[in-house]
């Protein structure tokens, strides 16, 4: 008895290079040109990242020196404010992804329609964050509401849309392309917020000079262009990409989620590590302005950092495809440390400051796209372990993005506080040495130590690139199987 022939095995590429060949196999590749996505759509996708890259680094560097110097809020009350409306923020994200998850299908899908009809609203409290209103008795009520509801109208904005990323192709290679994308968009998203600010408010007056309304004004001409640029992003979005509709269900939904090891340990990687960042950033500009002396310049040293940051994009991209995120995650992280060291060690020199802030902006675009190309990793894993249970994408986002905004407001409430203690002067042209010490832990040494626990705790991150692959295999294995199954019961169906 003749022996059978074992059945080849065509992967997709090769299936699209041999489809016009009359020696190559005919099988149908419908469902891999269905799941690619042209560049038009990856750019539109992208570019929905932008608004909160842009709000967030305006508030990020600018709203405590904002409401220190320009309000005059007490430094008290100023961290109540910014510990209180981060914990609020940190706190809707789960709220919203299970909101989100039990959002029925529309004809512009499950997330889009979030997007469009929160981002009205969040222009409207983001500029009135800017705003100094004419009394001084409420003054601390205004912004803490502003800033609360604006948070909240982001988050619909934000978790709808990270967890897009899961919904736009069932292809990993197209998903972390799309992601790429996003991430260039997002860290040039962060120098165009700063160059806006920065540069409109470095127009005007220094907050120790006269001239107060000069430098109000500047704030609020800052906060319209981008709330323009925020409308038209959601518009480019909500036009440009299109949905793919999943199975959604919420069954023990959060227990799974929390439950799932990998995701649990890349969330404490990033809880940390994200403290730090966010402790350097919440007060670089402080840093800059008192500490280094460089009033006038600060600004331009911030944009600096994001553009060499948007030009090292790329290359991480290249990196971490060439031997792996988690290496990625420690070289690129690490990086950061020598210059956060330098900085503060160096003395104040302002050619100095631009050299060592263009090399740290390499290590920060790191910190932008690691973190974001490493959680679709986890969702993929937890589909291969739980193939039941599925629909829980948003609850991943949520919850990741509720523990960056929980260590946001931390790092805000606890900066805002120390420099109460050390004595800091609003609207002061210099501070006292405990205020310049301070401002040195708090962006070098505190960062330091919070991205070295992160990255012990990341040692123990149980998917490597074997594991990712492997997953990547199975997934398209499940998908296969479900396109045969659906093929098999239409040919029946056509056959009775």
């Amino acid at each position: 008895k003749a022996k059978a022939l074992p059945k080849p095995e065509w992967d997709c590429e090769q299936l699209h290079l041999l489809d016009s060949k009359d020696t190559a196999p005919k099988v149908d590749n419908t469902e891999y040109r269905r799941n690619r996505l042209s560049v038009c759509s990856k750019i539109c996708y992208a570019i929905g990242g932008a608004p909160y890259q842009i709000t967030g680094c305006a508030l990020g560097f600018f709203l405590q020196i904002y409401l220190l110097d320009v309000a005059q809020l007490d430094p008290f009350y100023a961290s109540i404010i910014l510990f209180v409306g981060r914990a609020w923020d940190a706190v809707t994200d789960p709220t919203v992804g299970f909101l989100v998850s039990r959002t029925p299908w529309t004809r512009f899908g499950r997330m889009l329609p979030w997007i469009a009809l929160s981002t009205p609203l969040a222009v409207l409290a983001y500029f009135l964050v800017w705003y100094v209103p004419p009394f001084e008795d409420g003054k601390v009520i205004w912004y803490l509401f502003f800033y609360c509801l604006f948070q909240t109208l982001q988050t619909c904005f934000h978790v709808p849309y990270s967890a897009l990323t899961m919904f736009i192709s069932s292809e990993q290679k197209e998903r972390d392309s799309a992601t790429a994308y996003r991430m260039t968009v997002e860290v040039l998203g962060t120098v165009v917020g700063t160059a806006i600010q920065g540069q409109i408010v470095g127009m005007a007056n220094a907050p120790c000079l006269p001239g107060p309304l000069t430098f109000w004004l500047a704030y609020m001409i800052a906060s319209g262009v981008i709330c323009l640029i925020y409308i038209i992003c959601a518009i480019v979005v909500f036009c440009g990409v299109r949905e793919q509709k999943e199975p959604m269900s919420f069954f023990q939904g959060i227990r799974l989620v929390m439950g799932h090891g990998p995701y649990a340990k890349l969330v404490m990687v990033f809880l940390f590590t994200s403290l730090g960042f966010m402790l350097l950033e919440g007060n670089f500009a402080l840093f800059c302005s008192y500490t280094l002396g460089f009033r006038n310049d600060f600004q331009n040293i911030l944009l600096v950092i994001m553009l060499s940051a948007t030009l090292a994009i790329p290359f991480w991209q290249w990196f971490l495809t060439r031997f792996g995120k988690k290496t990625a995650v420690y070289v690129g992280t690490l990086s950061v440390v020598p210059f956060m060291i330098l900085v503060v060690c160096v003395r104040s020199n302002l050619i100095v400051t631009y050299i060592v802030s263009f090399a740290a902006g390499v290590g920060v675009a790191a910190a932008f796209l690691l973190p974001w190309s490493m959680l679709p990793d986890v969702v993929d894993d937890f589909q291969v372990q739980n193939p039941d249970s599925t629909g829980h994408e948003a609850l991943f986002y949520s919850f990741y993005v509720f523990f960056t905004k929980f260590a946001s407001g931390v790092s805000l409430g606890i900066s805002t506080l120390s420099l109460d203690f050390a004595g800091y002067i609003t609207r002061g042209c210099s501070q006292p040495e405990a205020v310049d010490l301070t401002l040195k832990l708090l962006v070098s040494a505190a960062p330091i130590a919070l991205i070295l626990i992160g990255l012990g705790i990341l040692y123990s991150y149980p998917i490597d690139e074997e594991r990712r692959q492997g997953n990547r295999k199975l997934l398209q294995e499940q998908r296969d199987n479900e396109a045969d199954s659906e093929t098999d019961s239409t040919e029946l169906a056509n056959m009775v």
